[in-house]
């Protein structure tokens, strides 16, 4: 074994991220991952630290023949010691997993998406028949959400036989952690990508919607056309925002990363994976509920471009929340 391949043994071990290691180290967190990356070697004085870190002899470090490592005191290793085997990841398991979540996080930002643009075939109905609107509206509506819960199962279902990477520590196989840290550093130039478009469809969807209702203002199918465009942008937008942060995910369970370090998987809530999509869940059901009420469906799709505007503040707290 390589130190490379040391480093990032006896960190997850230790239950730590690269930037607590960096941390602890005095270095910077592309500092880390250069050394496991094995694109540079730490120097002696490191070397020296990072032994009192783990609770091992530089000679285990140093050298490619020394397989077990050999605590320097009993503090100090104390980190290393685990009541539970961790389960082995293996190249093939990786693949897998990748695939399989990149499937699901397609079926949740799609289900998400249904429900925001399930509304409207009410909008586009009302603007023939009210009685139209809570008739065949209303079944619509609901046959797109009930869609979209079976999207959300299916994915969660998907899923399933991968829960061990949020509750279990694990170790990956030799080459598993380079071949991942390639495929993050590519993709999270699309997560990027589809971050900053997502956000942006959120909040100039407020536009079409707002022009159509100055520039004609009494024209009820240039209003209507407006929401329309309203519901596709916003639900546009939340897909691309639920996609990309649903595959970076995936990236942050295989390398016990982020919120899925050791130390904090026994913390982890699964609840707060989806908050985004619960929060427009909770929304179309006030406009479904608000709509019927007053029966004013041509005003109450105000409450989907508040929404909106608010979706870029939900996603900013869910993310703070999993970090």
């Amino acid at each position: 074994m390589i130190l490379a391949d040391k480093i990032i043994d006896l960190r997850k071990k230790a239950g730590m991220s690269q930037d607590e290691l960096a941390e602890q180290m005095g270095v910077s967190r592309q500092s880390v991952s250069k050394w496991e990356g094995a694109q540079s070697i730490p120097d002696l004085n490191k070397i020296l630290k990072m032994s009192e870190i783990f609770g091992v002899s530089t000679d285990y470090l140093l050298k490619d023949d020394f397989e077990k490592p050999a605590p320097t005191d009993s503090t100090t290793s104390e980190p290393l010691t685990d009541s539970k085997p961790l389960r082995l990841v293996t190249m093939e398991d990786a693949n897998r997993f990748l695939n399989v979540n990149a499937r699901s996080a397609f079926k949740t930002a799609s289900g998400v998406a249904l429900c925001i643009t399930s509304v409207i075939p009410a909008t586009i109905l009302s603007v023939i028949s009210e009685a139209l609107t809570e008739t065949l509206g209303t079944v619509l509506m609901f046959l797109m959400i009930a869609g979209a819960v079976g999207l959300f199962i299916s994915a969660g279902a998907d899923k399933k036989p991968f829960r061990y990477l949020i509750k279990e520590g694990i170790d990956t196989a030799y080459g598993v952690d380079g071949m991942l840290k390639e495929k993050q550093s590519k993709f999270l130039a699309v997560h990027t990508r589809d971050l900053i478009t997502g956000v942006t469809l959120c909040i100039l969807s407020v536009i079409p919607a707002t022009l159509t209702g100055t520039i004609f203002p009494e024209s009820e199918f240039f209003n209507v056309s407006g929401a329309c465009m309203l519901f596709l942008m916003v639900a546009g937008g939340v897909f691309l925002i639920v996609r990309t942060n649903s595959t970076k995910k995936g990236f942050s369970k295989l390398l016990e990363e982020d919120r899925f370090t050791r130390d904090r998987k026994e913390r982890h809530n699964t609840g707060m994976g989806a908050i985004t999509g619960y929060y427009w869940l909770v929304v179309i059901a006030g406009y479904l509920a608000y709509s019927f009420i007053t029966s004013n469906w041509g005003d109450s799709w105000i409450v989907i471009v508040i929404a909106s505007i608010l979706t870029p503040i939900v996603y900013g707290i869910e993310k703070k929340i999993k970090h």
